[in-house]
């Protein structure tokens, strides 16, 4: 089959890979008939590089046509049309029985003190080979496939795999009570969800970002918007008298530099960390990595007193650093992690199909390529160039 592959920094191939196969009697193998690229993604292409070997297939979101199934799959059969959240989880352990798929006991990445694995992610969630391919193998198929309907476009659907879920688990670890205001950091695919998801559960929503495109995009659901600069934390607090009751931080690690607390050094050595060997930046990156942190550090300014910082944006730097004195002084709550897309599926999934579209799935996908032309919109992605706010690619 053919698949994108990550080759090196900022670079993508489109070739051929070998065909996924039945493993365990659990499995299912679709064809995959949309996939995305996320913006989690993107850390791949800059970042996690010693973490990855030429030829891995990307991509952890994808639906698809089931095409074969294992001996012990039972709800089932080729030809059902499945979403396929990208945390690989087993359904049946201790966490997953409380909702904390991302945490699965059966596919925790022990080797490398990660949660759950995760497709198309690198060595640290399991080197699982991914969705941006013609064909995917998913693991625990009855329960890490779910059945959607065969009338509404994939678009309604394709989301269910990773972006909804996050932005929906991020507005609920907001903690906005009812009537308040929910500030959004970042208006990529996650925050676009994450304020229009605020919107529909009756919050002020006021949208951080810098690119006008995606202000606009956002402007068009209801949300109050503002352009980025060092000035928003003061700004949100004139607009609401003593800041958001919640912020999501969709933006995470590689933030770009705002004026608000200059992420140069931080960047500088996350760029650092990339040239030296494998094995060395792998240890740089699990004892002393640190994050861009502007974004953070204004949300956490911004948030009023006893308010709550969700952070659905990846961060992965172990020795970044926190204003722990602002944090504990302002009595901030803080809740992060990877989503638990299961648990959330089957209270989105009547939002999907809803004919009034009330998240606005069907003004989210700026550009729709075929699978070839994925390397090339990596980088259209990433320099967030031609207005590009989200990718959907059809093999």
């Amino acid at each position: 089959m053919r698949a994108l592959t990550w080759q090196g920094k900022r670079s993508i191939g489109y070739g051929e890979v070998p065909d996924p196969r039945i493993q365990q009697p659990t499995d299912v193998v679709i064809r995959v008939t949309s996939t995305a690229i996320c913006g989690s993604d993107l850390h791949l292409y800059e970042l996690l590089g010693p973490y990855l070997e030429a030829g891995d297939v990307l991509g952890h979101e994808a639906m698809g046509i089931v095409d074969e199934v294992g001996s012990e799959v039972l709800s089932l059969r080729p030809g059902d049309r499945v979403v396929v959240p990208f945390n690989v989880a087993c359904g049946e352990c201790w966490m997953c029985r409380r909702g904390l798929q991302s945490q699965c006991e059966t596919t925790q990445v022990a080797a490398k003190g990660s949660g759950a694995a995760i497709y198309g992610y690198s060595a640290l969630y399991g080197s699982v080979p991914g969705g941006q391919a013609e064909y995917l193998r998913v693991p625990y198929g009855d329960y890490s496939c779910v059945k959607v309907g065969s009338d509404l476009p994939d678009h309604r659907y394709l989301f269910l795999s990773d972006i909804l879920p996050t932005a929906w688990q991020g507005v609920e670890y907001a903690a906005v009570p009812d009537g308040g205001t929910l500030a959004v950091f970042g208006l990529g695919p996650v925050g676009q969800l994450a304020a229009r998801i605020g919107r529909h559960r009756g919050y002020r929503v006021i949208g951080i970002d810098p690119v006008p495109e995606r202000r606009a995009m956002a402007e068009r659901h209801g949300v109050e918007v503002l352009e980025l600069d060092q000035h928003v934390p003061s700004r949100l607090r004139d607009m609401t008298g003593r800041g958001p009751d919640g912020v999501v931080d969709a933006v995470g690690m590689e933030a770009h530099g705002t004026g608000l607390l200059g992420d140069g050094p931080a960047s500088f050595l996350q760029q650092a960390t990339g040239l030296l060997p494998d094995k060395a930046a792998q240890k740089v990156m699990e004892t002393a990595a640190v994050d861009r942190t502007s974004v953070l550090h204004a949300a956490i300014d911004a948030v009023r007193r006893g308010g709550t910082v969700s952070l659905s944006g990846v961060y992965s730097g172990q020795a970044t650093p926190m204003p722990m004195l602002k944090l504990f002084d302002k009595q901030i709550q803080l809740r992060m992690g990877q989503c638990n897309v299961r648990a959330w599926t089957d209270r989105l999934l009547p939002l999907t199909e809803d004919p009034a579209d009330p998240l606005g799935l069907d003004d989210l996908v700026t550009h729709r390529a075929p699978l070839a032309e994925g390397p090339g919109l990596y980088s259209t992605f990433q320099k967030k160039e031609d207005g590009c706010v989200k990718v959907v690619l059809t093999p």
